[in-house]
């Protein structure tokens, strides 16, 4: 399975890294360290030579609570930083982004890939999406980052995220956005809870009847803090959570993402090294 990102062909026969990289002082993570272009660079350069095969660069925290960021900061944060990438690094350029003027210029940039917390649905961004004929990652997420944690409901938690996402594909199709240029990722931890995020990931192979590439990104969430609690009711603090993170996403892996997105690549990649080996020598279906 390969996906062609502009001028670039990603391999997805076996799972892929995607690395974070926020541009933002509020993400909840890593905000405000990779501030700057510079730093930015830096930090794309050291993903890379850990096993990153794609960067996702962000100029809006997505976080639980967090406040939207006006366009011009937005396209100041990242657009820089994708042109640097871009000319300097070999390596995909995913931009993470809602608004359908900063998909455009990430294009122009040097971007290869969109990936939209809100499935394009912002007013304009489905046709910018269409236009720039990159491929584009739709997430679910139930409400918005603001308001999204504030007791979550389903009737079914994997069916109704399945029904959204059957639902934009269709969208995108209609909107001139071939199927092969799609993904799709559940929206771990937007707007979902505890219980929710385990039941997705342990059904996480349903995904795949939608025809198209799965993303997960489950890297140093509240649902990895919430498993490790202390038993008191206290998450795990974001600096405990590598080993869970790297669980999760070999887990993920193992029921069918082609993508993970993490802050800790090279932890993440050799976890997977493993994992390939393995299939490689006929002990894993």
């Amino acid at each position: 399975m390969n996906l062609h990102c502009a001028n670039r062909i990603l391999d997805l026969t076996a799972a892929q890294v995607m690395g974070v990289l926020n541009t933002t002082p509020d993400s909840f993570s890593d905000g405000g360290r990779y501030l700057g272009v510079a730093k930015a660079v830096k930090q794309a350069d050291h993903m890379l030579k850990d096993g990153a095969a794609i960067i996702d660069v962000g100029g809006e925290s997505t976080r639980p609570g967090a406040a939207p960021v006006g366009l011009q900061q937005e396209l100041d944060r990242v657009i820089p930083v994708i042109e640097k990438i871009s000319a300097n690094l070999d390596v995909c350029i995913s931009v993470d982004t809602s608004s359908p003027e900063v998909m455009r210029a990430a294009r122009q940039a040097g971007a290869h890939m969109l990936n939209d917390v809100r499935a394009l649905g912002r007013e304009g961004a489905m046709k910018a999406a269409a236009a720039t004929g990159l491929p584009v990652c739709l997430m679910h997420m139930q409400g918005e980052p603001s308001t999204m944690q504030e007791n979550p409901l389903y009737s079914q938690v994997v069916n109704d995220v399945y029904g959204f996402l059957e639902g934009r594909i269709i969208a995108c199709e209609a909107a001139g956005i071939e199927k092969n240029r799609i993904l799709i990722d559940p929206g771990f931890g937007f707007g979902k809870s505890l219980a929710h995020n385990y039941q997705i990931l342990n059904e996480l192979a349903y995904f795949k009847g939608l025809g198209v590439p799965v993303l997960a990104g489950l890297s140093r969430k509240t649902m990895i803090g919430g498993a490790l609690s202390d038993g008191c009711g206290n998450p795990r603090e974001v600096n405990g959570r590598l080993q869970g993170s790297v669980a999760g996403a070999l887990i993920a892996v193992m029921n069918g993402a082609k993508i993970v997105r993490v802050h800790d690549v090279r932890e993440t990649s050799d976890a997977l090294r493993i994992f390939k080996a393995t299939q490689q020598n006929g002990l894993v279906a």
